[in-house]
């Protein structure tokens, strides 16, 4: 049951989810659509957690590659006004399409801007182009280490 500050906050009403497949059988098929792949979101700790849960309760049980751009975008952004992913896309001037908290705009400017932070990061620091695991590896990195951390990491 979806409550009104949700539906208003996201646009999601009951109606909508009447209307949807089963709540395990899109876990299912989300399940099989990730595969083994590496996942990126914005707050990634909220997100983790719920497919987590979501997934236990069909049964599967999986490590998943996450990556939170915020946490990121901390390290690479520094000086931008906050780290929400609306002021991101505004701050770096990235595609704005759909409506911020619907799965497939916030996907898509996620990607947009994992995408833009992989490319700042080519040029600050000279690596072409930088992989999943050394940008997701900036999560951990306090803002004044980033360049230490990269040096050593590239030196490896």
């Amino acid at each position: 049951m979806v409550n009104s500050f949700i539906e208003d906050f996201t646009g999601i009403s009951n109606a909508m989810l009447s209307q949807s497949p089963p709540a395990d059988q899109v876990m299912a098929q989300f399940s099989e659509f990730i595969g083994n792949a590496h996942l990126v979101a914005h707050n990634a700790s909220f997100d983790r957690r719920f497919l987590e849960a979501e997934l236990a309760l069909i049964g599967c049980q999986r490590s998943l590659s996450f990556a939170c751009s915020m946490l990121v975008a901390r390290c690479v952004y520094p000086h931008a006004p906050n780290h929400k992913l609306a002021t991101l896309i505004e701050y770096k001037r990235l595609p704005c399409e759909g409506t911020f908290h619907r799965a497939l705009a916030d996907a898509e400017m996620t990607a947009h801007l994992w995408m833009q932070m992989g490319r700042d990061i080519s040029v600050m620091y000279r690596i072409n182009p930088p992989s999943f695991e050394l940008l997701s590896s900036l999560e951990r990195v306090p803002v004044k280490k980033v360049a230490g951390h990269l040096k050593r990491l590239l030196s490896l």
